[in-house]
C-alpha cells in the first residue's frame, strides 16, 4: 500500500495528480484542502484552509494518521497562492504578504515537520514533493511574494535533505517546478494590469497559442517522477526536464 498526502486536491494539478495516482488500486490518497471533488474508495478528503495557521496546526493529527502496512509514504506540498500583483511600495496591503507566506511556505513547513516526525521511524520509503516555480528562481515584477515565497520554498527543501542525509534518514525531498500549466492561477495571470505586470501579454499568448499544459498532462509526468525518485539526485527539478 502506498499513501499520497497531497494539498490542494479540489482544482488544478492537486486534482490532476490524486486522479492518476488513484487509476492504481494499490494507492491512497489523502487530499487536504478546503473542499473536497474527487469520489473514490481510496481516497480520503481532509478539510483544512491554509490561511488559518492555528487551524492547521491543531488539524494536523488528523491529516498525518498511523498507516503501519505502507510500504510508501509521500507528501506533496502542492497547494499555493499567487497573491496580489503589484509593485511594492505601489498600494500593496502588507497583510496580503503574510497571506501568501502562510500557505506558500508556512504550512508546507509545518506539514513537511510533521510528515518527518510522525513517519521518522516507520521503515516505509519516505519522500516529501514541495511544488514550486521558476518564479522562485529568477525576479519578475509584480510577483514580489510569490517569487519569494517560491524562492523560500526551494531553500527549505535543500535544507531538510540536507539534514535527513546527515541523519542517513533516507528520505528523500524535493522542489519540483511543474512548468506552465492551464490552472486558475494563470487566469489571474492574464487579468492582469501591465502596469503592475510588465509580461502579462506573454502570458496572454501562451493562452493564445495553446501553450499552456493541460493539468492532466502535467500530472501524468509528476506521477511518473514519483515512481522513479531514484533516478534524481539534485533537490531541485523541473518538469521540463522530464
Amino acid at each position: 500500500m502506498n499513501i499520497y498526502i497531497i494539498t490542494g486536491t479540489s482544482k488544478g494539478i492537486g486534482k490532476a495528480i490524486a486522479e492518476e495516482l488513484l487509476k492504481d488500486g494499490n494507492n491512497h490518497v489523502v487530499g487536504v484542502s478546503r473542499s473536497c471533488s474527487i469520489k473514490h474508495p481510496n481516497y480520503r478528503h481532509q478539510p483544512l484552509d491554509f490561511s488559518d495557521i492555528p487551524a492547521v496546526e491543531h488539524n494536523l493529527q488528523k491529516v498525518f494518521l498511523p498507516y503501519k502496512d505502507a510500504e510508501k509514504l509521500v507528501l506533496i506540498n502542492n497547494a499555493g497562492v499567487l497573491g496580489d500583483i503589484g509593485y511594492v511600495g505601489e498600494g500593496m496591503p502588507n497583510e496580503r504578504f503574510g497571506f501568501v507566506f502562510d500557505v506558500n511556505v508556512i504550512v508546507p513547513a509545518m506539514l513537511m515537520n510533521t510528515f518527518l516526525e510522525v513517519y521518522r521511524e516507520q521503515q516505509a520509503q519516505k519522500v516529501v514533493v514541495n511544488i514550486s516555480s521558476g518564479a522562485g528562481k529568477y525576479p519578475v515584477d509584480g510577483w514580489a511574494s510569490y517569487c519569494a515565497s517560491k524562492a523560500a520554498i526551494d531553500m527549505l527543501s535543500q535544507v531538510v535533505q540536507l539534514e535527513q542525509d546527515k541523519r542517513g534518514t533516507g528520505a528523500r525531498v524535493f522542489a519540483l517546478s511543474p512548468g506552465v500549466v492551464d490552472t486558475n492561477m494563470q487566469g489571474q495571470i492574464r487579468e492582469s494590469d501591465e502596469s503592475r505586470f510588465s509580461s502579462v501579454g506573454k502570458f496572454r499568448d501562451y493562452k493564445a497559442n495553446n501553450e499552456l499544459a493541460a493539468p492532466e498532462e502535467a500530472a501524468v509526468k509528476i506521477v511518473n517522477f514519483l515512481h522513479n525518485t531514484g533516478n534524481y539526485k539534485e533537490v531541485l527539478v523541473s518538469v521540463r526536464d522530464m
